[in-house]
């Protein structure tokens, strides 16, 4: 489904040259809900916008669907970008636009005639719980509902691809769990493959299979989240991991 191959992306800054990512390879297959986790400046955010190439990576290659998208002129990419949905930290919502109209921008940016449009737009707001909003402005809503607008602004183009940076990061711990339920439902019923960048072990243990941790800008180790025993290598991954490993051998412990 997704193939990142020794991706690279440096920005130059005042201070000189920053690599943010280096060398980085990934794989995702469809249907995964698949975790990039680290702590800030790790370089998380810039490979998952790589993925659509918000970010044009230096080095490296991006296959999506088996193309290569680092390969294709930029009308083509933005082609391929309607099958990639989008939900951001700070919801990036357009304040002028109540949740119908923001849920329908994408689609009216594709062209998408009216007619189409207002089923697709009632259904995914429905799908997260939002019907009864869509004549509000984003001012008059919690932070969990106006990333749960965004969420459903991303399924809008019936994509293929859902990429989460931070969701839950600007939201109460309660409202994460509504959000963290909310993608899961929608990796289930929809067959959306999840990438999803994280600082917090718990977002990544709640809904993820897969996890790859990031430092530095290197990809420092990969974990399959459903095998029973994960034996983390890396001080970073240790240092992550370590309160799950010891919440597991105690209740191992507590059977025994």
């Amino acid at each position: 489904m997704i193939t990142l191959n020794k991706i690279g992306k440096t920005f130059a800054t005042a201070g000189g040259p920053l690599h943010a990512v280096s060398s980085a390879s990934l794989t995702v297959e469809q249907g995964d809900i698949y975790g990039l986790i680290g702590f800030s400046g790790a370089g998380k955010s810039t490979l998952l916008r790589t993925i659509n190439l918000l970010e044009r990576p230096d080095e490296g290659t991006v296959h999506v669907d088996g193309e290569e998208l680092t390969a294709l002129p930029l009308r083509e990419l933005r082609k391929r970008r309607l099958a990639i949905g989008m939900i951001f930290q700070h919801f990036n919502l357009l304040n002028n636009r109540n949740v119908y109209d923001n849920v329908s921008f994408p689609l009216e940016i594709a062209k998408v005639p009216r007619a189409e449009r207002r089923p697709r737009i009632e259904s995914c707001l429905e799908m997260v719980g939002l019907s009864d909003k869509a004549k509000a402005y984003p001012a008059k809503l919690s932070g969990g509902q106006k990333q749960r607008v965004a969420i459903a602004r991303a399924l809008a183009g019936n994509p293929k691809i859902l990429l989460c940076d931070e969701p839950t990061s600007s939201v109460d711990p309660q409202t994460t769990g509504s959000i963290l339920a909310a993608l899961q439902e929608i990796n289930r019923n929809l067959g959306i493959t999840i990438v999803i960048v994280t600082h917090e072990m718990n977002v990544v243990k709640a809904i993820c299979n897969k996890v790859a941790v990031m430092e530095h800008g290197r990809i420092v180790e990969k974990f399959d989240l459903r095998e029973k025993h994960i034996v983390p290598q890396s001080p970073i991954a240790q240092y992550l991991f370590k309160n799950e490993i010891a919440l597991e051998r105690e209740m191992e412990a507590s059977y025994a």
